[in-house]
């Protein structure tokens, strides 16, 4: 049945041949004894006409719209006073002479045809009916799209793609971790990674020298419109680089992908880089929007922001990693780490786009001993230091050749270039503000069963 199949958008080209459609049923109409069904797949929608002389006609006058169908007939003209200009398929329509319901459908909470006036809180209950959307549709085919261009341009700069794992070691280094109990391991927990960092420098000691992933984190924080309590992030890490190498092949990507993925996006090259300081003085931020009109969703000012600050001081005035510990610094300012930590200039940088950051980068430190200096600076004692980053100190140990990377958080990027206010827009199941998936009702409690697995307990109040 299915090598039979036509996709909506080729009727076009079969007029006068017999065709089998599957889809849903997206608008049914009465025209007195004539009847409309526009039947809508993945490509689009074309009208099926329906007339009482036909077996599917009486089929037909029962269907509601969300039915899903499948419809063979004749491709015909329209006449010229009905074309529709404004869908691909407006210039035929199918003539039916069998119809197949595979199933009904209630009456949806929404329309799918306009989602627009619709509340975030049923679309997101009802996800699988907001997915219909020729919008939502639209963000995820262009997602796929970008994704198969970074991943086929990068694999042709010889960057080899390596999975990370899910389940890893908790080493929280600003937002707190999604922590996972081991049933095996009575006590001890795994954790989801908030980045593959450690992970991807650990490639790096393996030799790999150009690594990237499409790479999925997690990070227990507070949400926003642009945040999500996992995501997604192009990871990159390269040997034997300097901030410049990392800076110029990330910003031939961006403008290659830009031409291939969205051509019609005014794009000002090259990137304007301005250092940290530069950007606070001129901008009052580091995270600069430089269009000319920031009401032109059509503009993507990007800037590089260099020379960030090593450290900074937190409220209570304890010494930060601005970025992470892992960031390498200027050799010339190395005098300054005792007398003047927040002083010192690093090799990190930030890809920002209209007022937006989009990811962070940075020369890594590759000396064992320096590294651990970083992370006594940051107060943290000598057992933490071997509890929590022993196994990259351990590999340093066997020869580690200078690196650096960045990652990219591609939700943030796809929101911005698909012109929408929200992640949850260019996400398939996303979470809500709150953190919960209103659709599968997460988080849920665990029966006591699971718990004691586990080794877990719920503390009463």
């Amino acid at each position: 049945m299915l090598e039979k199949r036509t996709i909506t958008t080729d009727a076009k080209k079969c007029t006068g041949q017999t065709i089998t459609v599957f889809g849903w049923v997206n608008a049914r109409r009465d025209h007195g004894k004539i009847i409309f069904l526009d039947v809508r797949d993945r490509w689009g929608i074309l009208q099926v006409v329906f007339i009482p002389n036909k077996e599917a006609y009486k089929v037909a006058s029962e269907i509601r719209d969300e039915f899903v169908v499948c419809v063979t007939g004749t491709v015909n003209r329209r006449p010229d006073n009905m074309v529709n200009d404004k869908i691909p398929t407006g210039s035929v329509e199918l003539l039916a002479e069998e119809i197949q319901v595979f199933s009904a459908s209630e009456t949806t909470p929404f329309s799918i045809s306009d989602t627009e006036e619709v509340g975030e809180e049923s679309r997101l209950k009802y996800r699988y009916l907001d997915l219909r959307t020729s919008r939502m549709l639209s963000n995820l085919t262009k997602r796929l799209e970008v994704n198969n261009f970074i991943r086929n341009w990068l694999t042709s700069k010889s960057f080899i793609e390596v999975e990370t794992p899910i389940l890893t070691k908790s080493t929280p280094e600003g937002a707190r971790d999604y922590i996972v109990p081991s049933r095996l391991q009575k006590g001890k927990f795994y954790a989801l990674p908030q980045a593959p960092q450690q992970y991807k420098q650990l490639l790096m000691v393996s030799g790999i020298e150009k690594y990237f992933q499409i790479a999925r984190c997690f990070r227990d924080e507070d949400l926003r419109g642009d945040r999500q309590p996992e995501f997604t992030q192009l990871d990159i890490e390269m040997s034997f680089v300097d901030s410049d190498d990392i800076i110029n092949l990330l910003e031939e990507l961006m403008i290659e992908m830009l031409k291939s993925c969205y051509p019609n996006k005014k794009v000002k090259t090259p990137f304007e880089k301005l250092t940290w300081q530069e950007s606070m003085k001129k901008h009052k931020s580091d995270k600069p929007d430089l269009r000319k009109n920031k009401d032109d969703k059509d503009e993507l000012a990007f800037a590089w922001i260099i020379d960030f600050p090593l450290f900074e001081r937190d409220e209570e005035n304890k010494l930060t990693s601005l970025h992470h510990p892992f960031t390498s610094f200027y050799k010339e300012d190395e005098k300054l780490l005792e007398s003047n930590p927040v002083a010192v200039r690093s090799h990190a940088f930030d890809l920002v786009l209209n007022g937006t950051e989009l990811g962070s980068g940075s020369i890594r430190i590759h000396d064992p001993k320096t590294q651990e200096t970083i992370f006594k600076m940051l107060g943290i004692s000598d057992n933490e230091i071997q509890n929590r980053f022993g196994h990259l100190l351990r590999a340093f140990k066997y020869g580690v050749p200078p690196h650096g990377g960045m990652a990219w958080g591609l939700d943030r990027l796809l929101m911005i270039l698909q012109g929408e206010e929200s992640v949850r827009e260019v996400i398939a199941f996303p979470k809500t503000q709150e953190g919960k998936d209103l659709m599968m009702e997460a988080p849920t409690v665990i029966e006591e069963k699971q718990l004691r697995e586990a080794h877990i307990k719920i503390r009463e109040k």
